[in-house]
């Protein structure tokens, strides 16, 4: 028999390592070729890696939590063959199962994110499911017909474990913890239910801690006159997807702005090491996405600056979708320099963004709403209806001063309220 040596997998150029957070399989187990062997994390996503060979599983190589590099052997697998060692040429690329880290919103996701739980489906196919979503729904007690009835939003419908966690945290109550696990918790009121925060909440936790602890958190707000912006994507939302093929949001149109004003203020597209300003060559711009299980990443679009109206709403478009189905590459949520909230999704008029680290700025977006407003023309003032929006900027004070971070959304307050209303599309 000959042995092969499982490797840690590729997951994008820039990651170069991943911990082990859970194995799904055991020494002495049967292997198949692509069944997925153990599930490994990264600071953006997690990835079940399938196996290259079949054979038995002869050893684990590391324990849960190691952090292991790509290219290092994770497992070896026993297959048929002559007594010698048999080893991959190159790691190959995980499949990917997206986890969130960063929360955020974006524009059309808010019903989808309701309807992750389909109780009407009635249809008698055949589900197959990966063995970790399998030993998920054996922990939590959820029996075959009731896997059927959750909707999954993998490839091709597949139920993935963001799919079953997102399920099992809606509709499953009254947990039971031991003593053993409330140890050193918040006491709790009897009959008060308690649950450990996931490995994705500690990091989203830790991650939004560090940043008010890293960056002087300062707001400013500016309300704009949206009016005319509203106005033309209302005329051309319909001859722009027919002609194009493509939805035209107001993401991809605020990420042209915020763009083109980060090319005019560049200290607001750096990042800080120590005393050190590290000034960012690239504009890449971090758009707010919620996912289908209500969890929020913020996928990034690389050199914004460089991409017209037309390739920015393709690649908001691209992002935002495959962000849905869990099809993000670990490369696409990171190296932004900058990052957009659309909080105006839930009708929020105006927040206080935390800063997205190694960033120095955020900047949200609120509802669009009609006002009456003051008209100032060449014959006098007088009252009208105006669609009005309200910027919300959080920027670090280390580096960025009051004037500095109010003349920045004073800029993109200018750039809405100049829009071409005979912008050709």
């Amino acid at each position: 028999m000959a042995k092969f040596e499982l490797l840690m997998p590729k997951m994008g150029e820039s990651v170069d390592e991943a911990t082990i957070i859970n194995w799904l399989k055991n020494v002495g187990d049967k292997i198949n070729e692509d069944d997925l062997i153990v599930e490994i994390a990264t600071d953006k996503v997690d990835s079940e890696v399938p196996s290259e060979v079949s054979g038995i599983l002869l050893e684990k190589l590391c324990e849960i939590n190691d952090v292991i590099k790509v290219g290092e052997p994770i497992a070896i697998i026993e297959i048929k063959g002559n007594d010698i060692k048999a080893h991959s040429k190159k790691p190959k690329e995980s499949k990917t199962v997206q986890e969130p880290i960063a929360i955020f919103q974006t524009d059309d996701l808010i019903e989808k994110a309701n309807k992750n739980i389909d109780f009407d489906n009635s249809s008698n196919d055949k589900k197959i499911y990966s063995p970790l979503v399998r030993s998920i729904s054996e922990k939590e007690g959820i029996c075959e017909s009731e896997l059927e009835k959750i909707i999954g939003s993998g490839k091709e419908g597949r139920l993935t474990k963001n799919d079953l966690l997102g399920y099992i945290s809606k509709n499953k109550s009254n947990i039971s913890i031991s003593k053993e696990n409330l140890s050193n918790k918040t006491f709790s009121v009897e009959n008060d239910e308690i649950k450990e925060m996931s490995r994705m909440e500690k990091l989203i936790s830790d991650h939004m801690v560090n940043s008010k602890e890293k960056s002087v958190h300062v707001q400013s707000f500016i309300e704009a006159d949206i009016t005319n912006l509203w106005e033309w994507r209302e005329s051309n939302k319909l001859k722009f997807q027919e002609k194009e093929g493509e939805k035209i949001t107001f993401t991809p149109i605020f990420v042209m702005l915020v763009a083109k004003a980060l090319r005019e203020f560049p200290l607001l597209n750096v990042s800080l090491d120590n005393y050190n300003i590290i000034k960012k060559k690239n504009i890449n711009i971090g758009m707010a996405t919620a996912l289908n299980d209500g969890n929020l990443i913020v996928p990034v679009i690389k050199n914004a600056d460089q991409l017209s109206l037309l390739g920015l709403a393709k690649k908001v478009n691209d992002l935002a979708n495959r962000a849905r189905v869990g099809q993000l590459e670990p490369d696409e949520v990171k190296d932004g320099t900058y990052t957009i909230s659309n909080i105006g999704v839930f009708e929020t008029l105006m927040g206080t963004p935390i800063i997205n680290q190694p960033q120095v700025g955020i900047l949200a977006f609120g509802a669009i709403i009609k006002k009456p407003s003051v008209i100032e023309t060449d014959k006098g003032d007088f009252i009208g209806i105006r669609h009005k929006i309200i910027l919300s900027h959080s920027f670090d004070h280390k580096i960025v001063n009051g004037a500095r971070g109010g003349l920045f959304i004073k800029r993109i307050k200018d750039l809405i309220e100049n829009w071409e209303t005979d912008l050709k599309i």
